[in-house]
């Protein structure tokens, strides 16, 4: 192809399908490497190729930076995406459940990224409307990454490695960008250790996403009750405790620290109500408990079980993305708990 004439679409789908035929893809299109395109991604870090930056131990599979920065490619990731993919690869590399097996799990969990500072608008990540949702390529191609990272590298296929009862359809969707703008609260990132105003990226796996639709109460303790209330249901309840995150709008962040609710405060309460009694946990045959597993035992009569193990934010994550046009907000069931960490974003984005 000569320069200024329009790609040969025949030898473009031909690339695409010659990737579906090497088994890289997760069954959408992708963008096939060059090595002057993995290059480019390359020149974005100070890293070198051939650095580890991820071990699956059971499977003896590594992860380095050009291996990262291929499936970044296959992604549809921009160049100067690839500083974030590597804060959001080190951001889950720091959580307990994906050093073990959380990759196979039989829930299939979802990998949350949350992306802070000024690199949300210089590089256009979704923060406010639609932000669980598509149409933005930032948001799209990082979080692809990961999962094309787990699939290419570690080599967790469905049927295969990969144990999924029946998965999630976030599987590898869920990136957003807090929208720092309109929260009361400082950034996550903030919270979590990084300076203001520095970009960084926090994760963590989760289960599965849950809306809280509450417009309809100014009480900021209704409205927690509500959220409590959605966090607590007994189907996703296996173990003594569970972990779990909120993704506020910004209209009900604002409810609730008008009211005096910081993350701190809000945590204290959902840490007081979120639970069922042993009467709703014996109908759903959970109210015993063999070490941390729960079971149908059937001999305690009454008393009431908390959900979460305490008020640490380990136990729960809370962001605010979205618009502020209703009261909507997301509920994130964690796979296990959440570290607490933030991951600068560093690198270069020439």
């Amino acid at each position: 192809m000569t320069a200024g004439t329009d790609p040969d679409p025949d030898l473009a789908a031909a690339a695409v399908e010659h990737c579906y035929e090497q088994g890289w893809t997760d069954g959408l299109p992708v963008v096939p490497p060059s090595r002057a395109l993995v290059d480019r991604f390359l020149a974005t870090t100070d890293l070198a190729p051939d650095t580890e930056i991820g071990r699956l131990p059971q499977l003896d599979r590594a992860v380095t930076v050009e291996l990262a920065a291929i499936n970044a490619v296959l992604a549809g990731c921009r160049p100067e995406y690839f500083p974030v993919v590597l804060a959001a690869w080190a951001a889950l590399t720091a959580e307990r459940a994906t050093g073990g097996g959380g990759w196979q799990s039989t829930s299939g969990p979802a990998p949350l990224i949350v992306v802070n500072g000024p690199v949300r608008e210089e590089l256009g990540f979704n923060a406010t409307g639609g932000v669980f949702g598509p149409g933005f390529r930032p948001n799209a191609t990082v979080a692809r990454t990961i999962g094309l990272i787990v699939r290419n590298v570690y080599g967790v296929h469905p049927h295969a490695l990969e144990q999924a009862t029946q998965g999630l359809p976030g599987r590898w969707q869920i990136c957003i960008a807090e929208n720092e703008e309109e929260s009361p609260w400082e950034p996550l990132s903030v919270e979590a250790g990084v300076a203001p105003g520095e970009s960084a990226v926090s994760a963590t796996l989760l289960r599965t996403c849950e809306y809280v639709d509450n417009r309809h109460t100014g009480s900021a303790e209704q409205l927690l009750a509500d959220v409590a209330d959605t966090i607590s249901r007994t189907g996703a309840w296996i173990f003594r405790h569970a972990s779990a995150g909120i993704v506020f709008c910004p209209e009900h962040a604002q409810q609730l620290a008008a009211a005096g609710f910081g993350r701190a405060q809000v945590r204290a309460w959902l840490a007081e109500h979120c639970g069922r009694s042993v009467a709703d946990l014996a109908r759903a045959g959970k109210d015993g408990l063999d070490g941390q597993v729960r079971f149908a035992d059937g001999t305690r009569a009454d008393g009431f079980d908390p959900l979460l193990a305490g008020p640490g934010r380990e136990n729960l994550l809370l962001a605010v993305a979205g618009a502020r046009n209703a009261g909507i907000s997301m509920v994130v069931r964690l796979f296990s708990d959440w570290s607490g960490t933030a991951v600068p974003v560093a690198g270069v984005t020439r």
